[in-house]
């Protein structure tokens, strides 16, 4: 018998609109009665696929394809223009960096963050200190974010976003930063979370994060989905594409 559904998109299209110079195009409109100073730009075209319960799904594609804003609409961080979006529970976007305070500690921001995801503050005092450790970062922790490198910040935002347990997870380049030991304890940690019957679309241009983590791959091109099927062949198609 095979697994129930945790996600179905349907013929999903999703606009936004963007401002190239809003001074000028303020002056357009009031001084010579022209332009709007916008364009819309068609992120997702018509997308349809299902997700079973405890997939780990892979999703590739070139600079501005539209993963990211895929997984935003998932998330319900960006609404659909129109097709739908249905899920069997609430999917959480790994990330909480625009939650973190750059003149707070590490310490502070593995709080903040645990809260802003949900938990409660009996729940953070729980697990903090394991939280802490898996980062890393020992002494570190103790001193602002603003002193922290990238590798350091994002060793912080993985284990703050990875402490909780969603049954659907969305992941955006999480693994392609941080050493290679880092690397290990991620992949052990999204193994973790699918273990527990979870589902999984992450987000990579590395095709060795996708290939060790993700049972199936989505390739999306220019808002539309080129390929759906077994990482190895749609990797190839992909590179052939991309080369």
């Amino acid at each position: 018998m095979s697994n129930p559904i945790s996600l179905l998109v349907r013929d999903l299209h999703v606009d936004y609109e963007i401002f190239e110079d809003r001074r000028a195009a303020l002056r357009d409109r009031i001084v010579r009665h022209q332009g709007t100073g916008r364009s819309v730009v068609h992120a997702i075209r018509g997308l349809s696929f299902d997700v079973a319960e405890g997939q780990a799904i892979g999703i590739i594609g070139s600079n501005g394809s539209g993963k990211s804003t895929l997984l935003a609409a998932v998330a319900g961080l960006l609404p659909p223009t129109s097709g739908e979006i249905l899920v069997s529970e609430e999917p959480k976007l790994l990330g909480v960096g625009a939650m973190l305070l750059p003149a707070a500690t590490g310490w502070r921001n593995i709080s903040i963050g645990c809260l802003a995801l949900g938990m409660t503050a009996d729940e953070v005092d729980a697990r903090i200190h394991e939280i802490a450790h898996f980062t890393g970062l020992g002494e570190a922790l103790d001193r602002p974010l603003r002193t922290y490198s990238s590798g350091m910040k994002a060793r912080l935002h993985f284990a703050v976003s990875t402490s909780v347990r969603p049954r659907i997870l969305l992941i955006d380049e999480a693994l392609a930063v941080g050493d290679q030991k880092f690397h290990k304890k991620a992949s052990a940690r999204i193994e973790e979370l699918l273990a527990g019957a979870g589902t999984l679309l992450l987000v990579s241009h590395s095709m060795r994060s996708i290939e060790q983590n993700c049972e199936r791959v989505l390739w999306i091109e220019q808002g539309r989905l080129r390929s759906d099927g077994k990482p190895a062949a749609v990797i190839e198609e992909y590179e052939r594409f991309a080369s």
